[in-house]
């Protein structure tokens, strides 16, 4: 498994969108819809399964799919 589509894995979780359907622009909130507590919960699990540490500042400025993916794969490459 790619880590794009366990990443798309974690976030289908917490939404009722498939992640083979979930493209780059996909917003959390309007079009996945995400409560604070969903996204909150999400960033934990990304964490633990990526073994990252999100500032949460950073994590904040998230607002689509592609750009968490973008923050993460930032994070693995200054580890």
């Amino acid at each position: 498994m790619t880590q794009e589509m366990e990443f798309k894995k974690i976030i289908a979780q917490y939404c009722k969108v498939k992640p083979e359907e979930m493209t780059a622009e996909m917003r959390f909130r309007e079009d996945l819809g995400f409560s604070s507590l969903d996204f909150m919960s999400f960033l934990g699990e990304l964490e633990d399964t990526f073994d990252v540490e999100l500032e949460e500042e950073d994590a904040l400025k998230v607002l689509t799919v592609g750009e968490a993916l973008e923050l993460l794969e930032k994070l693995q490459a200054e580890a």
